[in-house]
């Protein structure tokens, strides 16, 4: 190697809401070679930092530009209704889009939910960002409809949420350009599906003879007798019974009495 060859890495993007640690964990232990980096940033610009190639691949939100980028949905969110402890949405387990209709909504300029119209009031202005909007809904001036994940990122004591049923939900995806689909993509690809360590495209091209020697083992090995059918006796079985029965039914022949000399 010489000193202008750089060291290979593998540059991870994620959003907000995203918890990489596991994946990344996993990475470290099987490649600890090559290092994993970290980059988080906005819903909006994680296909921007992909698309520069400043990034090998992404946690990201769908909807994605599937003619650039290929993508692996891993989870669809819950949505839930950010509201203050004492408001009285919290007399209730989960909620519908139509029990807010009343509510003045937040509506960030950084939300992630694909409303074909926002639900609720409009607020005076929409928020920068949704913990911009968090901070207002804790100052009691209206509410704000997130997935669960970013409610629990910005969570406050004096905040909950609850479940809101029928409002649209974010997917959470693997995502990278589909022409820069490396080495490393594929092995991070295969630790994210659950892939073993085992698992390589080579060990499995090699299952099918494994398999094919495994089924002729199995026709050399003698075959064991087989039982006669519940109910069916053998002939030698038959004999059996007739001889048993036979001894059991027969019966000492009766003696005669004696007879008198005259």
């Amino acid at each position: 190697m010489t000193g202008s060859e750089e060291t290979p890495s593998f540059r991870l993007a994620y959003v907000p809401g995203v918890t990489p640690a596991k994946w990344v964990r996993i990475w470290n232990e099987r490649l600890p070679d090559i290092p994993l980096t970290l980059h988080q940033v906005t819903a909006a610009e994680a296909p921007e930092l992909l698309r520069a190639g400043d990034a090998d691949a992404g946690f990201v939100r769908l909807p994605v530009d599937r003619t650039f980028f290929s993508a692996i949905p891993l989870y669809s969110e819950t949505t839930v209704v950010v509201v203050p402890k004492d408001h009285v949405i919290t007399a209730a387990e989960e909620v519908t889009v139509a029990d807010l209709a009343d509510e003045v909504l937040f509506h960030p300029l950084d939300d992630v939910l694909d409303w074909d119209a926002p639900p609720g009031e409009p607020a005076f202005e929409r928020p920068a960002t949704t913990e911009d909007a968090v901070e207002l809904v804790a100052a009691g001036v209206g509410l704000l409809v997130v997935p669960q994940s970013l409610a629990r990122l910005h969570h406050r004591r004096d905040l909950t949420y609850r479940p809101l049923t029928d409002a649209p939900q974010s997917t959470v995806a693997l995502s990278w350009p589909e022409e820069a689909t490396t080495e490393l993509v594929e092995d991070f690809i295969g630790i994210v599906r659950g892939r073993t360590v085992n698992s390589t495209r080579g060990r499995q091209a090699a299952q099918p003879s494994q398999a094919a020697q495994g089924s002729q083992g199995s026709q050399d090995k003698p075959k064991r007798a087989q039982k006669p059918a519940a109910g069916k006796a053998t002939p030698a079985g038959r004999t059996a019974r007739a001889r048993a029965t036979g001894a059991k039914s027969a019966k000492p022949a009766k003696r005669g009495k004696p007879r008198r000399r005259s």
